[in-house]
């Protein structure tokens, strides 16, 4: 029996599968809410994974296979979904893994954000960051806020992504959607360059290396909205990270910058959900005075506090949305265990409203 990619796309579609694991000397995989399901059928073999590989990567990006061991790009089959896809060399033969990326935009309240982050989706200038581990559903979260501004807002939005993902409609907006390596050659310069054609919002899909987190501040600082994702798991750990990324020189500077120029990061992970599927832990941390004063006088370790007492502004600490998560029978205690950024007072109070908890 031979696979062929169409029928494997069209299963993941039908099965909601978050991802397609295709490796040699093991039968195509599904990722379903969170759990690898491999398939009814024969492991695939070197060839098999060879012949799926080329019946859908462009040229230009097998002989980028070829040269550096993998290669990143999106596309779209027909009109059912459009994916991301990683080709890489293992063991010298070739893999792959797709990653779903839904046609239809989620809104904010379906991705459960606060009707308070709506508000700050008006505001003319500053960083607003979207953060978490990779597979957290970033991408999901951004889109949804871009998409809200199409909607709500007029004004040109540009977005910079490495590969493009949701693909947005000139609404409200005008919106140009630049691919890295495609379009534009890294993130930074393709920042740079976007100042030059009368953005309001800018999207930045990774903050990756010094260059680009010094040109997306700026950006902020100079009178555009400008979004963008970084790999750490909460708003403290954030503005650390791109803090560190400068120079011992430059550090005092940066936190100034940040203190004015931040408006609120959203840290996010994925859970999976009691009777299947998945759903987002978040922590919001919203930019005031207080939360400013920390960030310049380098107190980041004090704004989880700040976070607690700032309900009223739409702010949530992760282990509370995820306590709250557990409470109204969402997620598993055991899961929001997993997850907790203080595991160990989280099982305590579980243990207190008698929850039953795996064994450690």
């Amino acid at each position: 029996m031979s696979y062929e990619m169409n029928d494997l796309l069209d299963l993941m579609v039908d099965q909601g599968a978050s991802d397609l694991h295709l490796q040699v000397g093991q039968p195509p995989t599904l990722r379903l809410s969170g759990s690898m399901t491999p398939i009814d059928g024969p492991a695939l073999t070197p060839g098999d994974t060879e012949k799926l590989m080329q019946s859908i990567t462009p040229d230009g990006h097998i002989s980028q296979v070829k040269l550096n061991g993998g290669a990143d790009f999106g596309f779209a089959f027909g009109e059912k979904a459009r994916f991301r896809v990683s080709v890489m060399k293992a063991k010298t033969n070739y893999g792959m893994v797709l990653r779903q990326i839904p046609f239809k935009m989620f809104g904010l309240r379906d991705i459960g954000m606060p009707d308070k982050i709506r508000e700050l989706l008006y505001r003319p200038r500053g960083l607003f960051l979207v953060t978490g581990p990779t597979g957290s559903g970033k991408s999901t979260t951004l889109a949804s806020m871009i998409n809200y501004i199409n909607e709500a807002r007029d004004g040109h939005i540009i977005t910079i992504e490495d590969p493009i993902e949701y693909y947005h409609n000139h609404k409200r907006c005008i919106v140009t959607q630049r691919e890295v390596h495609v379009d534009v050659p890294s993130f930074s310069e393709a920042i740079r360059r976007a100042l030059r054609q009368d953005p309001d919002i800018i999207m930045v899909g990774e903050m990756r290396d010094l260059e680009t987190i010094e040109a997306a501040v700026s950006a902020a600082e100079t009178g555009h909205l400008v979004f963008g994702t970084l790999h750490t798991n909460s708003a403290a750990k954030t503005v650390d990270r791109i803090v560190d990324a400068f120079p011992a020189n430059m550090k005092d500077m940066i936190r100034t910058q940040l203190a004015s120029s931040l408006i609120a990061v959203v840290s996010q992970v994925l859970c999976k959900k009691i009777g299947g599927g998945r759903i987002a832990a978040y922590e919001i941390m919203v930019n005031t005075t207080s939360i400013g004063s920390l960030i310049r006088e380098n107190k980041t370790f004090r704004i989880t506090s700040d976070i607690q007492t700032g309900a009223g502004l739409g702010m949530i600490t992760m282990d509370t949305h995820l306590m709250s998560l557990v409470n109204r029978k969402m997620v598993a205690p055991d899961e929001a265990l997993e997850k907790a950024q203080d595991p160990n007072l989280m099982r305590e109070a579980f243990l207190k409203a008698g929850m039953k908890l795996r064994e450690v």
